[in-house]
Formats: structure tokens, sequence, C-alpha cells
């Protein structure tokens, strides 16, 4: 079959560029490995319960927000509802206890009566991510810096730094390897738009996308797994792939003058020779993976209101944390006192649980390699051990949950891994360190593109989401 474009992967990345394509009259094929679209954009039904897997609140959107014009011309806005979320987050230590609006001057404000020796530097940080300096005509870019060095110039009190860092999980695993310049563009999102859920979860869009390619004469094929690019005279002309968990289902092919690429980029290189494939691990090497992601889903009998729990995404520091510096130790120590992110979807009306009960989610940075060599049996001990550490240090700040979960499953980084293919399990792609190199693509195919979490714009929902269209965009342009 001939096409116009192939895309490979159906994450929101590559949702978004096909959507986009389509809708400008393109034939558009888009191949999806898993049994289901979105990538981490997507649910899981466990008895009454609604599970999200990605989600748990998205910057925006608003008019100051590119994703406005995005939904707005593929008909989001009339096919999917966005609930706001009430607070930014809320931030525990055994010392602190505090909640953070999303307007910025009203956490200012907080923030300044909780630290007023530090009013400043708290004006300085708002000054900053609100206003992310920019190159200007005929200027050197500025020289990147990371979140942890920003914050040591500007703060002095550590536990003001921790709580400024509450939400770091959002992004990277580490603030002294986390670049400024992007955590200024991504964080200074959420306060100047606020943010909000997918009512009855990120499957909706990713569903609605789906459905809005095939509406406009596209293919969705989902369960199906590219294998490898075609090479013809040097040129790329399509992709080979098969039915997903048949290895002995024929080889199909797909003939495309455009292919999008919404696949992790080492993946990319596995399904190409030669020159292209050199050319690519050289650029692979030049970057970082970023870190992955352990959850712990809960189906509650009730809604958790009933404990006196208030609060909707609450970030839960270990006392052991007393700067910074601490923090990236922390990740990778023991469950007992690693740092995680409890949300309650049930203070908000999310339409992920019947009426009366609710679905909670215990989220923290994790990493394949702590997985990766266990039996069978050890990792399903593991996880269940893991479980039961978490519940145990919920209970202490919301007494009584133990007695209302009805339901509990534990996800894992290889849990991600194998749904996704992304390699270690990677949630945002490569790390967004400072100053880092992007991929040079001047020496790729100039019919090959990139959409997803592991291009230019980064990962979270955002991100992949601006890297599809603006890869569709480029690719209209260029036709024209």
């Amino acid at each position: 079959m001939n096409y116009d474009i192939v895309v490979i992967g159906g994450g929101l990345g590559g949702l978004t560029a096909g959507a986009k394509l389509t809708r400008e009259g393109k034939r558009v094929l888009l191949i999806e490995q898993h049994s289901q679209p979105g990538g981490c954009a997507t649910t899981f039904r466990r008895h009454d319960f609604t599970f999200e897997v990605g989600l748990h609140e998205m910057d925006g959107p608003s008019s100051r927000d590119m994703k406005n014009r995005i939904f707005t011309d593929l008909e989001v806005f009339d096919n999917v509802q966005f609930i706001r979320v009430p607070e930014f987050f809320h931030f525990v230590n055994d010392r602190i206890n505090i909640t953070i609006p999303h307007d910025p001057s009203a956490a200012g404000a907080i923030l300044k009566e909780r630290f007023p020796e530090d009013a400043t530097g708290i004006d300085e940080y708002f000054r900053h991510i609100l206003n992310p300096k920019k190159k200007a005509a005929g200027e050197e870019t500025p020289e990147d810096i990371s979140v942890g060095e920003f914050l040591d110039s500007i703060i002095n009190n550590e536990d003001l730094k921790l709580i400024l860092l509450g939400n770091l999980g959002y992004f990277h695993d580490d603030p002294f390897s986390l670049s400024l310049a992007y955590y200024s563009i991504a964080q200074g999102s959420y306060f100047n738009g606020g943010a909000s859920y997918i009512k009855g979860g990120s499957q909706k869009l990713s569903d609605h996308l789906a459905e809005y390619i095939r509406k406009h004469g596209g293919e969705v094929m989902l369960n199906h797994l590219v294998t490898g690019i075609n090479e013809e005279n040097g040129k790329l002309t399509g992709v080979m792939y098969r039915q997903k968990g048949k290895d002995n289902s024929d080889i199909l092919k797909a003939y495309a003058d455009e292919i999008i690429v919404n696949a992790a980029v080492p993946l990319l290189a596995e399904m190409v020779s030669g020159e292209l494939k050199a050319s690519l691990v050289k650029e692979i090497r030049k970057q970082r993976t970023g870190a992955s992601l352990l959850t712990v889903y809960f189906g509650f009998k009730s809604n958790l209101r009933t404990l006196g729990h208030n609060h909707y995404s609450t970030f839960f520091f270990d006392n052991s944390i007393k700067s910074q510096t601490n923090i990236l130790a922390n990740n990778r120590g023991d469950f007992r006192r690693r740092s995680f992110t409890f949300v309650d979807y049930g203070q908000i009306d999310s339409a992920i649980a019947p009426e009366g009960k609710s679905v909670g989610a215990i989220c923290c940075i994790d990493y394949t390699s702590f997985w990766d060599d266990l039996s069978q049996e050890e990792y399903k001990s593991k996880k269940e051990e893991v479980a039961k550490i978490f519940i145990k240090r919920l209970e202490k700040y919301i007494p009584g949950i133990t007695d209302v979960i009805e339901y509990c499953e534990v996800g894992t980084p290889t849990t991600v891994r194998r749904y996704t293919l992304n390699p270690e399990g990677a949630v945002y792609g490569f790390a967004q360190t400072p100053g880092r190199i992007l991929i040079d693509t001047s020496g790729l195919p100039a019919n090959l593109h990139f959409a997803s979490a592991w291009g230019k714009t980064g990962g979270g929902f955002s991100g992949a989401i601006y890297s599809g269209y603006l890869c569709a965009i480029n690719i209209l342009r260029k036709r024209k």
C-alpha cells in the first residue's frame, strides 16, 4: 500500500501528527504495537475502576498555551472534557506542610509568609520561570545551568528549595542535572495557565485523536510492530511491519513519501542499517536516557474526603532529604524512604470510579535496573513488598486509608518498557540536561521525522503533543 506518510508509533506525538496531516488531506497510516493508542496517555480497567497510566495533571490548556490552538484545530475541545485541578500541589515532610496554588502571585505570597528571609529569592524564582530568557536576534544563546545551581544562587533555606522542587519528578530525577531553560518553560506553563485532568482518563484524548485520523481517511493499525525501514537507492521508501505477538506472521510493507518516528530514537537505530544506523548511534551516544517511574494503583471503597483527605496531588519528601543534594540518592534508595507522589483522583469529577468510590495512585522515580535481574517469582514478590511499604507509609499521613483499599496493583519500570518499548522504561525520553546537544538531523534522510518525547520539545504530555503538531506543520510546509 502507498501512503503520503507512515507514522511509527501511536503515542500522543504520533497521534497528533497523524491527526493534523489527515486534516490537511494527507493519506496517513499509523502503526502502533499496543492494543490501544496513546502510549503513556492510556488507561486500563480493573473491576469497577479505571486506572490512569500516566496523567496526573496536564499544564493548561489555556489561552497562552499552544495546546489551545492545537486542540481547537483538531476538535479536541468538542470531544474531550478537561477538569481543572484545585491546586498545583501539596508538599509534606516532617518539617513542612504547605499547599502551593497555581496562581503565581498567591503562591509567592504563601511562600514569603513562611520564608520571609528569602522573599527576594522567591521573587527572582517566579520572575525567571514566568519570563524565561529567550535568545534575541543577533545574541548568543544564554549559557544554560542546572535548576539546582539556580536555586542555590537565589534561595538560602533548604526546605524552601525542596518545596519548589516538589514536582521535580514531572521532569527528571536530579535538580543538578536538569536544564534550567527546559524546566523554566515547563514549570512556568503550570503557573501561567494552571492544570487539568482529562475527564474519564487520558485514553479519551488518545481515542479521539485516533478516531479523528480514521474519520479523515487515515488508517490506525493496532497490535502491529514495525520491524524495519525500507531503503532503496539511498532513500527511505517505507516500513516493514508484522502482527504483534506472532513472530511467524507475514512481514508486510507500506510505502510512503515521509516517515514519522513516534518511537524512542534508540529503537529507530535498530530498524535501519549502514550509514544511517552509524549516524544515529553516534547521535544517541551524546544523549542520556531519562528515568522511569513506579506506580501503585489503588481502587478505594469510598471517597478519601471521608477520611479528611482534601488534596489532589501531594508530594511526600522523606525527612532524610535535608537539601536538594540528597534528592538523587533518595530516588535511587530504599523504598522505605524514597519520596513519592500521591494523586487522589476522587478530589475532582474524574469519572474513573463508580459513585461513592475513588481511584488513587502513588508514584515515584524508579529504574529498570532495580527489577531486571529478578526471576518471575522474585519480581512478583518484590511488587507485593513495595505495595505494602507504600501503603504503610501512606497510612501515616492518611489514617484509615488501609481499610478502604478495595484493589491494589503495582506497575514497574519494566511494565513501562513492555507496553511502550521505551529503553529503560524511560517516560520522558532523553534527559533534559543543561546545554543538551540535540540530535543533529542534518545528516539524516530529509523524509525522516521525529515526533515524540525523545525529540526537541522533550517529554510529558505537552512536549509530545507539541512535537507531533510541529512535525506535521514542517512536513506540510515542505510538501508545499
